[in-house]
């Protein structure tokens, strides 16, 4: 009796060892997105602070700025809005931010507890592991994204309902480029204590100096630089494809930038995570 797995399974005909290898990679994907779903259920905390924090902005930051911003007929809104309906996307941005960095930090964890060593010494392909790894984060950061939806629901502010099915497609896209960028940064990450860091100088600057809290033309206002940084930062761009798709609007420079990004982030996290090439070699051979 052999020992090879998928021995006692039928070979289909016509390529039967493609068949078992493609069993094998899909084996191991559900088996990392699962190990990933289990972590988020088990993790309570997890699942209420991605909550907390945009429901914070929405219901207090949003509700002192409301007087004092007022927000003209733009693109893709037809009418005057309130402030609060035009931050919404943005904290959908900053759900998935977050949780892509939550993710980055789970890799630096286990890195450190020795399982990330188990999981990169797999025969299968590296890049489809970290793949694997990025479709666990975004299914993750899509279900909180649903649930803040919801409760924003209660809070009047409403989408075309089909608003909600259109958005799923934009918020697997933004969800891949701010996964990606957290492999890419975990890359980089060598202890936990240092993630604190990436946090102040990286998270937060993209986070702020983006169109997820004000528009465009009110930055161009008070600084021109800002708004040229704004205008190309990648969170913005995914946040303006987010903000267009509720209101079943399809903005092609949003997803034509959002897209390139993810290529790239995605690039340098595999390189990142080559042991021959990337950040993750150690001094010494090791």
């Amino acid at each position: 009796m052999t020992n090879k797995p998928g021995a006692d399974l039928p070979l289909p005909k016509g390529g039967g060892a493609s068949s078992i290898n493609i069993l094998h990679y899909w084996r191991a994907m559900w088996g990392i997105i699962g190990r990933e779903l289990w972590r988020f259920v088990t993790q309570r905390e997890r699942f209420i602070s991605a909550l907390v924090r945009p429901l914070v902005w929405l219901f207090i930051f949003a509700a002192g700025f409301r007087a004092a911003l007022g927000l003209a007929i733009t693109p893709p809104y037809e009418t005057y809005i309130l402030y609060e309906v035009y931050i919404t996307p943005g904290l959908i941005g900053m759900i998935q931010l977050f949780n892509g960095m939550q993710s980055s930090l789970s890799m630096v964890y286990d890195r450190e507890m020795g399982s990330m060593r188990i999981l990169m010494v797999c025969p299968l392909p590296r890049w489809f592991l970290l793949l694997s790894k990025l479709l666990a984060g975004t299914g993750v950061s899509i279900l909180q994204v649903y649930v803040f939806l919801g409760i924003a629901w209660f809070y009047d502010i409403h989408a075309p309902w089909q608003g909600y099915l259109w958005v799923l497609p934009t918020l697997m896209l933004s969800g891949l480029m701010l996964g990606a960028l957290g492999l890419l940064l975990s890359s980089f990450i060598k202890q936990l204590e240092n993630f604190a860091g990436v946090m102040n100088f990286v998270i937060f600057p993209m986070f702020f100096m983006s169109t997820a809290l004000y528009p465009l033309w009110k930055m161009q206002e008070s600084s021109v630089l800002l708004s040229k940084l704004a205008q190309y930062n990648p969170f913005s761009q995914a946040v303006e494809l987010i903000r267009f798709a509720l209101y079943g609007q399809f903005n092609e420079q949003a997803f034509i930038f959002t897209l390139v990004a993810f290529l790239v982030f995605m690039a340098a996290a595999i390189i990142g995570y080559n042991p021959s090439k990337g950040m993750m070699v150690r001094k010494g051979g090791g």
